[in-house]
């Protein structure tokens, strides 16, 4: 692969810096009425966009319901439904949070989703939170992380009162686990890779790759003493 013809996008977090508090461009009639958009100029030079939320504090990457239990995971649901996010439950009327600061480009009933609030984020990624019993924003709105924007409830095709949450980029979504730890109830604090490909978009996390020494022991047999102990380089992946 040739370096040079790839043009590879870095976007640098800076949330407190309100990117699009600060913009005054006006979402599309389709901005604001569909849910599948393409975000503007994201894999216009480039097919790889990379999301540093390493750099975020906690207070800048918030997780959406606090205290909620995961009922239903991202993926596949029998043979022809698929899940595109995670369903999160505490309680009906509980509070809803942004999970990074950004601008509102939906806030309406929209079909199966019932109440739903889209968030357009400095990174080109967009936060999706639905079922909602009432909506406490509306389009155009810039909110700040940890804001709240909603309360859950059971609107659209729902069977019970809790949050559908979904993170997508360029109108694709992708498995909320990848940037949250829902166990702990927190954001990961790491970089993903986002590539633009013929299936659509592939995120994965992305780690840097450094040189290091370290030392590798080896047993010569089974009762054998000394020890031998070499020195060598290996390569590892560093993590947050």
């Amino acid at each position: 692969m040739n370096i040079h013809k790839i043009a590879i996008l870095f976007f640098s977090v800076f949330f407190s810096m309100g990117v699009y508090a600060q913009k005054s461009i006006a979402f599309s009639r389709r901005e604001k009425t569909c849910l599948r958009v393409g975000t503007p100029g994201l894999f216009d030079h480039t097919k790889f966009v990379y999301i540093h939320l390493d750099s975020l504090s906690d207070e800048k990457f918030v997780f959406p319901l606090p205290g909620a239990k995961m009922i239903s995971k991202y993926g596949k649901r029998g043979r022809y439904y698929f899940h595109t996010g995670v369903d999160l439950k505490t309680c009906p009327g509980d509070t809803i949070f942004s999970v990074f600061a950004g601008r509102v480009r939906m806030s309406k009933s929209f079909s199966s989703y019932g109440n739903i609030v889209v968030i357009r984020h400095a990174t080109g990624l967009e936060t999706v939170y639905a079922h909602n019993s009432k909506n406490l924003v509306k389009c155009g709105d810039c909110v700040e992380a940890g804001t709240p924007i909603a309360l859950t409830g059971r609107t659209g095709r729902a069977t019970t009162s809790h949050l559908h949450f979904e993170i997508r980029i360029d109108g694709c979504h992708l498995d909320p686990e990848i940037i949250l730890d829902i166990k702990n109830k927190r954001g990961k604090k790491i970089c993903i890779r986002c590539e633009r490909n013929k299936k659509g978009i592939s995120v994965k996390p992305f780690f840097i790759i450094k040189k290091i020494p370290s030392v590798k022991i080896i047993k010569i047999q089974e009762n054998s003493f000394p020890i031998k102990i070499k020195k060598q380089f290996s390569f590892y992946k560093k993590r947050n």
